[in-house]
């Protein structure tokens, strides 16, 4: 039974931010650091610093002769079936980290040498160079390594969908990057059937297809080696009719087959392909459509239809803010991540209905940062179940609530306003003032984008923002 079923949440896997596991198997999906470290978003990026603080903390101790004490921060690496990702067909159990396989992880890092000649630098090179190593294994260090952040994004979920959290629960062990060790704490985590359970972002999930060994070689390493018998003009050599020389990529093979082995040897001869394997490989989201099949067009109508039911005022607030989660969380992901439901504001002010990290790797919400300079790692949305119009109490209400750090970009989301032109020119007045960028939304504005939405087409949407961010800003 998936979460969102156990829980009634009423929500298809497009509406929610984190993967709708089935708690009782495991869906075969994966933590992947080498996506992680690519992304540009607050929660992957201090993911990715508590990840490389316990690799880096492992390579100094082998360096300084402390073989002991490195191979001690191994002890913690175990099959988590928390997160219920992985391979395995029955339980929640993988095929993952075990307490011999971490034993047999280390012994291959030093076996191999790979950590003290400098060969594996990142975590994820561990797939590349180490026997015996997985994408389920690799997955499940990450886990492992990450526990606090997954815990921390869990409890934002659950409070954000109003799923009960159980207190007091050991957290199991965790990397704690300040302090430089394994740490655990009892805390507040989902359980079920006293199962506890760790939710995952969807955006920074993946089919784990793109760092790997064969992909390395194949498209890498074969190639420079191609380009290297052409070079030396070597007996693998051949001549077309024409008198075009080339090489076979299965000559090559025949002579280098494909192993660990070899990919070691040959990276350490060659770190620039390695370096270059690592600059050109990308990994993108999964679109909704490769978590589940959907009818996002009916998923749209229900969305539409649930808008359009509720009346204005504040007995209808909640429903309202529940209902622009599930439809933002549709039209912007993977652009805009995350959602956490009324942060608090350090200095006491009014909590924010909700604010998301700003994940883009391109489009309007990237261009918001590279081009018009405008600093916006979270982007802020109020929710307004008005039965009046909003103005400018409302806009300033947003735009107090921006600073440097958080970002100065938002969206006030309410049902109608009677005079769209003056409203925008209240927005543009704001942003001239260089207090921030203020988008309104309004529901015909959502029925529009819902109507025209296409999991694998973001330009309707992307064409709406320019259009509606051009009439503020110029």
């Amino acid at each position: 039974m998936k979460i969102s079923e156990y829980f009634d949440l009423d929500k298809s896997q497009a509406e929610l931010d984190f993967v709708d596991i089935d708690y009782t198997s495991d869906t075969p999906l994966f933590l992947d650091p080498f996506f992680l470290s690519k992304r540009t978003d607050n929660w992957s990026i201090q993911a990715t610093l508590t990840l490389r603080s316990f690799f880096q903390r492992v390579i100094d101790l082998i360096r300084a002769g402390e073989e002991n004490e490195a191979k001690e921060l191994f002890d913690h690496l175990h099959e988590p079936n928390t997160t219920c990702l992985g391979m395995s067909r029955e339980n929640p159990q993988g095929k993952g980290v075990g307490a011999g396989d971490a034993d047999k992880i280390y012994e291959s890092l030093l076996r191999s040498r790979a950590i003290q000649t400098g060969l594996i630098q990142d975590i994820e090179d561990n797939i590349l160079f180490v026997d015996n190593f997985g994408k389920d294994k690799l997955s499940d260090m990450t886990t492992n390594i990450i526990t606090k952040h997954l815990i921390e994004y869990t409890q934002n979920q659950c409070r954000l969908h109003d799923i009960p959290l159980s207190v007091g629960v050991n957290s199991g062990y965790f990397w704690n990057s300040r302090q430089i060790e394994w740490q655990s704490e009892h805390t507040e985590m989902l359980v079920i059937d006293n199962h506890k359970l760790l939710l995952v972002p969807k955006g920074i999930v993946s089919f784990c297809k793109a760092y790997v060994p064969n992909r390395y070689y194949r498209r890498f390493v074969l190639d420079f080696l191609q380009n290297e018998n052409l070079r030396m003009n070597t007996a693998l050599v051949q001549r077309r009719n024409n008198g075009v020389r080339y090489v076979t990529k299965k000559s090559i093979e025949e002579m280098h087959p494909q192993s660990k082995e070899f990919l070691r040897r040959f990276t350490r001869q060659h770190p620039e392909i390695l370096q270059q394997f690592k600059n050109e490989t990308e990994v993108n989201s999964l679109a909704n459509i490769e978590f589940t099949e959907f009818d996002f067009r009916g998923v749209a109508r229900a969305l539409i239809a649930r808008l359009q039911g509720i009346p204005t005022g504040t007995d209808n607030a909640s429903n309202f803010h529940n209902v622009i989660i599930g439809i933002l969380e549709l039209i912007f992901y993977p652009h805009l991540i995350n959602p956490v439901k009324e942060r608090e504001i350090h200095d006491g002010r009014k909590r924010i209905d909700l604010v998301f990290d700003n994940s883009a790797q391109e489009g309007v919400f990237r261009r918001l940062w590279e081009q018009f300079n405008i600093p916006c790692p979270y982007i802020f949305v109020e929710c307004k179940n008005y039965t009046k119009d909003v103005a400018n109490p409302e806009l300033d209400q947003l735009g107090g609530r921006f600073s440097v750090n958080r970002g100065r970009v938002g969206f006030i989301v309410c049902r109608s306003i009677d005079n769209m032109p003056l409203f925008i020119q209240r927005c543009k007045d704001t942003y001239i003032d260089g207090r921030g960028l203020i988008i309104p939304i309004v529901d015909n504005d959502l029925i529009q984008l819902l109507n025209e939405y296409n999991d694998m087409n973001w330009q309707p949407i992307e064409q709406f923002l320019s259009d509606r961010i051009r009439e503020i800003t110029i």
